[in-house]
């Protein structure tokens, strides 16, 4: 079948686009030319920025942009959530013409050209790719006489000042959606999202670890030797923990149920108590004679192992 010039060129061809169809995120089915049919669904996004088009004489509609905005909180405020004003420069459907991009009283009118598609046809190899119609450049509409306040685009630019609520949990860096609270929609097209971009100042007191808090909690000699209860700081108070006898500097001790909030919603993470031993800077004479006669009656080198 191959040996057949013309079947040759086809198969030739189809083989070359299914290769270019799976940027497109599917597989063209079908024969030669008319098995890839209306390419629209995997090239419209590049040509005109408004997806796939309505029908014939249907203007096609736009997404609005995507905006993002970052917000500052405190450790405390990630911790136990928060409402935060925002003020966004976004884009909204012009009052004047109500988004249409027409001076009041007057319409757009179908583009001719492309019959209101945005698109135009270019045959290449037997079948038809999809580019965006040179005399409305994609739009599908012409404007003949454009709104003065919106010099025919449809939407103006506004200072916007929003509440955002921050979940419990926040860490520095999550992103929150808030659905069409973006830029304005053109031609009937759904508005952009907002994404909100949490920085979370740091805490004197807490270092977050995922979702564990981790806090240094200084300790005696004596406590760390013969262990001790003592009292550690969480986020809605304190709390008793015990230190058990011969802990040594840097022993991690953990609380669960006593971190940081899970975004989920399933509680909170634990608590991770780092024992750090403190060394008084200076003695009395009473302490000196007993650490001396402690160490006359320990004996033990704890540097001995380093010169064998």
């Amino acid at each position: 079948m191959l040996s057949d010039p013309e079947k040759r060129r086809e198969y030739d061809a189809e083989r070359q686009f299914a290769r270019m169809g799976g940027m497109g995120g599917g597989r063209a089915g079908g024969a030669g030319a008319a098995g890839f049919g209306d390419l629209g669904d995997i090239f419209g996004s590049m040509f005109g920025g408004g997806g796939r088009r309505g029908g014939r004489g249907e203007p096609a509609p736009r997404r609005g942009q995507d905006l993002e905005v970052e917000v500052t909180l405190s450790f405390d405020q990630a911790m136990s959530g928060a409402e935060v004003p925002v003020t966004l420069e976004k884009t909204e459907a012009c009052d004047a013409c109500s988004g249409s991009g027409a001076a009041p009283g007057t319409s757009p009118r179908l583009c001719t050209a492309c019959d209101g598609r945005g698109q135009l046809g270019r045959d290449i190899g037997g079948f038809s790719i999809p580019e965006a119609c040179p005399e409305c450049g994609g739009a599908g509409t012409i404007i003949e006489d454009p709104c003065s306040d919106c010099h025919g685009s449809g939407v103006r630019s506004a200072e916007r000042r929003i509440r955002v609520r921050i979940p419990a949990g926040a860490k520095d860096g999550t992103r929150i959606k808030l659905k069409g609270k973006g830029g304005a929609g053109m031609r009937g097209g759904p508005a952009g999202d907002l994404h909100v971009i949490t920085r979370v100042m740091p805490s004197p007191v807490f270092r977050r670890k995922g979702d564990d808090l981790v806090v240094e909690v200084p300790v005696t000699f004596t406590e760390a030797a013969l262990g001790a209860k003592i009292e550690v700081p969480t986020l809605d108070g304190r709390v008793k923990i015990t230190v058990p006898a011969g802990s040594q500097d840097g022993r991690t001790l953990r609380v669960p149920g006593k971190g940081a909030p899970k975004l989920n919603g399933s509680g909170n993470g634990s608590l991770l108590a780092k024992l750090r031993l403190t060394v008084p800077s200076s003695l009395s004479d009473e302490q000196k004679e007993a650490l001396e006669a402690f160490a006359a009656l320990d004996g033990a080198d704890p540097r001995e192992k380093l010169f064998r």
